[in-house]
């Protein structure tokens, strides 16, 4: 008992040092029994450390519902709860007045204006307190006064959706297309680049009708060169990721991370007719460590997608998750979702993870890390992808293979070499600011992050990595596989002729070193995928029949040229997906990588299967079914940092 009375003394005086508002607050909390004094301590700790208010902590530890909190913060600042009203016929506001401010400022700063009346507005807020409610009030009614009535973020939120939903749906799709149309792959072919294509292919057919041989043979020469080029560029790029590089000054800067000075960190969850994964998902999202009343996640759901709707609902996740249902609108694309949650992201900084996404738990805070000594240059960074059902079948092992010297080899090696970097789909972390300034994504790219990487550079800003991995589900279907490598392939293809349209102008922007580096690896990696049953066909055509009119066109060191490009080449790039292996210690697919070229004969398949694509529906968009694994999870998380059910997570509609 004594024990028991000397806590709730210590709770009392460290209550006692809270700000008037929260101090207020809790008292009328605890002397309601809305809050335990377990909890209440447990808060009150993390308090002192964070120096965040007690609403956030509260509320994302799901230990106190935030209308409770509401109604008690409104009954002691001496003004009104709203929450109950909203939605009835008591409920009043004028929408034309509330238009009139930007929906950003009302979303990070948790308020909303409801009506003026004279020189006084009347205001829905999160907190009546806060510091900037009035001058942002002001710069639409200057001298006005101020009668703060107190809700919930979830009445902020739901109204701004229902108020600014058509202007924000437009801004989604239609941003990029409007404010740099050149850089937006809504248009697939410029008319120069149609032309182009035209006098090549007519340049072509009139040398075959002159010369066929010599023409054949130049051909081939050609596309040797551009294979070879391509494989070795690959391999510089590896070698330069191996150089030495030592790590222990940034762990040392993530270490040194005061939890207090974090800022609010924003994440992006598109996810699209699901519902198998969403439970893995919530919890590989609540095991991340960072200050749970810094997190703002948002889960992005097609507002048709019921099913998954109510899976996330059945999953009742914490307070600091927010369901936004994305209006109906083309194209349904994940960027055009993401474009449309980035209106309601709170944080300084965002990512962006997939549905069937694991991510290691001290992401966000490398990415923090990166981002305070990166400069203000720096606008991504890319952390490593790679998958938890790799030995599954045939292709989750290649998959790997593919992932693993992808993000630990390539990607590294740009950042070596300071060139543009091609985003992958996922845990790209972004400053926000500087993502807004550029556009955002582009909803007419089926690959929106390649695309991104490369706007980026183009625009003056760097693109980094970090050594964190995220874990995702490898596709272990055939067709499922071949529906998301098509994709993949027409995204980068629209990359390569967006950035394309103008190439000496960009060849004199980011000069020659970034401009070879982009076609080779975004328009080599398309290149070498169409090129290579072409390159196989003759050789197999030459090998096993050779007709007297393949010998004109391999004749001398033409067939030098081809055998070089074909074997060394070859070999080369099974060597380097080789590296991955050693990097991450998986020798289990050491076999495996001798069988690359079957694995490239797929990728050749798609590349066409893209090409198709690109010129008869280029933004259709090839969904990937996920939660297909067999293999249990389970065993890849830590001890949960936070229970899943602690609070039900409000969502957000245009329809609320």
């Amino acid at each position: 008992m004594a024990t028991a009375l000397n806590l709730y003394k210590w709770i009392l005086d460290a209550v006692d040092t809270l700000p008037a508002d929260d101090k207020e607050t809790v008292y009328q909390l605890l002397d309601q029994e809305n809050i335990s004094p377990a909890h209440l301590e447990e808060a009150l700790e993390i308090h002192k450390q964070h120096r965040t208010p007690m609403r956030e902590i509260l509320g994302a530890m799901g230990y106190v519902n935030p209308k409770d909190y509401a109604a008690q913060l409104a009954q002691a600042n001496n003004t009104g709860y709203i929450s109950e009203l909203i939605g009835s016929e008591f409920f009043d506001f004028d929408a034309d007045f509330v238009r009139k401010f930007n929906p950003a400022d009302l979303i990070r700063h948790l308020f909303c204006p409801l009506r003026q009346l004279d020189d006084t507005v009347i205001v829905l807020a999160v907190n009546p307190n806060e510091v900037e409610l009035t001058a942002l009030v002001q710069q639409v009614v200057p001298g006005a006064e101020i009668l703060a009535m107190v809700g919930t973020e979830i009445n902020v939120t739901r109204m701004v959706n229902n108020l600014f939903q058509k202007p924000l749906l437009h801004h989604a799709v239609n941003h990029l297309k409007e404010s740099r149309p050149q850089e937006s792959a809504s248009r697939v072919f410029t008319y120069p680049q149609i032309a182009t294509a035209v006098v090549l292919i007519s340049l072509f057919v009139i040398s075959l009708l002159l010369n066929a041989s010599g023409t054949l043979a130049a051909f081939v020469v050609v596309i040797s060169a551009i294979y070879a080029v391509s494989i070795f560029y690959k391999l510089a790029l590896s070698l330069a990721s191996e150089s030495n590089r030592d790590d222990s000054i940034f762990m040392e800067q993530v270490r040194a991370l005061d939890d207090a000075e974090l800022p609010i960190y924003s994440i992006l969850v598109p996810v699209y007719k699901e519902p198998e994964v969403v439970p893995r998902l919530l919890k590989a999202l609540s095991r991340i460590d960072y200050p749970r009343e810094k997190l703002d996640v948002l889960l992005l759901m097609e507002e048709d997608d019921l099913e998954t709707i109510a899976k996330a609902k059945e999953a009742a996740p914490p307070s600091f998750f927010r369901f936004i249902l994305v209006p109906e609108s083309l194209p349904r694309t994940k960027p055009k979702a993401c474009n449309y949650g980035l209106n309601f992201c709170r944080g300084k900084y965002v990512t962006i993870y997939d549905a069937e996404d694991i991510p290691e738990a001290d992401q966000l805070k490398k990415a923090v890390a990166a981002f305070e000594a990166g400069g203000d240059s720096l606008i991504c960074v890319q952390a490593a992808l790679n998958y938890f059902n790799a030995g599954e079948n045939y292709l989750t092992r290649m998959f790997t293979l593919e992932y693993t010297y992808w993000f630990d080899a390539l990607l590294p090696g740009l950042d070596r070499l300071k060139l543009p970097i091609p985003l992958g789909g996922t845990s790209n972390h972004f400053r926000l600011d500087k993502l807004q300034e550029l556009g955002a994504w582009d909803p007419f790219n089926v690959t929106e992050d390649a695309d991104l990487g490369i706007r980026a550079s183009c625009n003056g800003y760097t693109v980094g990595v970090i050594r964190s991995t995220t874990y995702e589900e490898a596709n272990k279907a055939y067709k499922n596989w071949l529906r998301q490598r098509s994709r993949w392939i027409k995204g980068y293809m629209q990359t390569w002729l967006v950035h394309n349209r103008n190439p000496l102008v960009l060849l004199r922007k980011v000069g020659l070193k970034d401009w070879l580096s982009y076609n080779l690896f975004i328009g080599g990696t398309v290149a070498i995928f169409l090129i290579n049953p072409v390159m196989w066909v003759f050789f197999a055509i030459y090998l096993l029949f050779n007709p007297a009119w393949m010998n004109e066109i391999f004749a001398g060191w033409v067939w030098h040229v081809a055998f070089f490009s074909l074997i060394f080449g070859n070999g080369t790039a099974i060597l380097l997906n080789m590296i991955g292996i050693f990097k991450r210690r998986n020798y289990k697919l050491l076999g495996f990588a001798l069988t690359n070229p079957l694995y490239w004969c797929m990728h050749s398949m798609a590349s066409y299967i893209a090409l198709w694509q690109l010129i008869t529906k280029p933004f259709y968009w090839e969904k990937t079914d996920h939660g297909l694994t067999s293999v249990n999870t389970d065993s890849l998380f830590e001890e949960d940092v936070i229970p899943l059910s602690a609070a039900t997570s409000p969502i957000i509609t245009a329809k609320s």
